[in-house]
C-alpha cells in the first residue's frame, strides 16, 4: 500500500545550519493497517507524515502509494491535524463538506455525505454550529468527519487528540477505533503516548531521536475489534507488557542523547 524507501529530509535551522530530520527511512504500510508511530520529541514523526501527505518535499528516497509515486497532495490521502484546522466562519456541515466542495461535488450530494458522517462521529444536531460554539473534542470530531468525507484510502493523523483533555481523548480513541472497524482505511497515526500507540495500532513504529530513523517495529497482537471493551484490553497482560517495553526503549533513547555532564 505505502512503500517508503531511503527517505531523507533536511532543512535549514534557525542558526542557518542544516538540520537532518529524517535519515534513510524504510517503511511498508499494508492495506487497511492501523499503524502508529512513536518516538522522542523532535524525531521527525510529523515530518514523515507530511512527506507521505505530499505537503513537503524531501531530499532523498521515494514514497509510493498503490504503485504511484507521491509528488504532492492527492485525493487518496486525507490528514487530520492536532489543532483541528477548521474554517472558523463555516458551520459544521460546511466544514465537513469542504473537501468535497473543492472537488466539485454538487451541493445535494455534498450535504448528504456530510450529514451521514456527522452522524457517524456523534454530532447530529450540531450541523449549523460554528467551531467556536463547540468543545475541543467536538471540533476534532468535525476534523475526522471532514477527512473521511472525501473517501480517502489513506488517513494520516498527526497527534489528533493531543489538544484535548484526557477524558475526551479516551472517548475519541474509542470512537476512532469504531470508525476504523467500520471503514477499514489505511491509517498512519502519530502520537507521543505509548498507551495510545498500543491501544490503536496493529504495529507500533518506534523512531529514533533526530535524525529520525526506524529503530524498531513492534507488533501489537491484541484481538480486534477493540472498541467494545477498551478497559479489559488495557488490563490485559499483553497490553501492559508492550507498553512497558516501549517505555523502556524510549527511556534508553533519552539516556543515549542526554548531554554529558562536564566536571568543573
Amino acid at each position: 500500500m505505502i512503500e517508503i524507501r531511503g527517505l531523507g529530509k533536511s532543512f535549514v535551522g534557525q542558526d542557518g545550519g542544516t538540520v537532518e530530520a529524517l535519515h534513510d527511512v524504510d517503511l511498508d504500510v499494508v492495506e487497511n493497517e492501523f499503524l502508529t508511530v512513536l518516538g522522542p520529541s523532535g524525531c521527525g514523526k510529523t515530518t514523515l507524515l507530511k512527506c507521505i501527505a505530499g505537503l513537503i518535499p524531501w531530499n532523498e528516497g521515494d514514497i509510493v502509494i498503490d504503485g504511484t509515486p507521491v509528488r504532492g497532495p492527492g485525493p487518496d490521502r486525507s490528514m487530520v491535524f492536532q489543532n483541528f484546522a477548521l474554517l472558523p466562519w463555516a458551520t459544521v456541515l460546511d466544514n465537513v463538506g469542504f473537501g468535497l466542495r473543492l472537488r466539485g461535488v454538487g451541493r445535494a450530494e455534498r450535504e448528504e455525505r456530510a450529514r451521514s458522517l456527522i452522524d457517524v462521529v456523534g454530532l447530529s444536531g450540531f450541523e449549523t454550529k460554528r467551531p467556536h460554539e463547540l468543545s475541543g473534542g467536538m471540533q476534532q470530531r468535525v476534523g475526522i468527519a471532514r477527512a473521511l468525507a472525501v473517501q480517502p484510502s489513506v488517513l494520516l493523523m498527526d497527534e489528533p487528540f493531543g489538544a484535548v483533555d484526557e477524558q475526551t481523548r479516551r472517548l475519541l480513541q474509542e470512537e476512532l477505533l469504531s470508525i476504523w472497524e467500520q471503514h477499514r482505511l489505511t491509517v498512519v497515526f502519530i502520537t507521543h503516548s505509548m498507551e495510545e500507540a498500543v491501544l490503536l495500532g496493529d504495529r507500533v513504529v518506534l523512531m529514533s531521536a533526530r535524525p529520525g530513523r526506524i529503530a524498531e517495529i513492534v507488533p501489537v497482537p491484541l484481538q480486534r475489534p477493540r472498541s467494545n471493551d477498551v478497559g479489559a484490553l488495557e488490563r490485559s497482560g499483553a497490553y501492559v507488557e508492550i507498553t512497558a517495553y516501549l517505555w523502556d526503549r524510549l527511556r534508553e533513547m533519552h539516556e543515549e542523547h542526554r548531554p554529558s555532564e562536564v566536571a568543573g
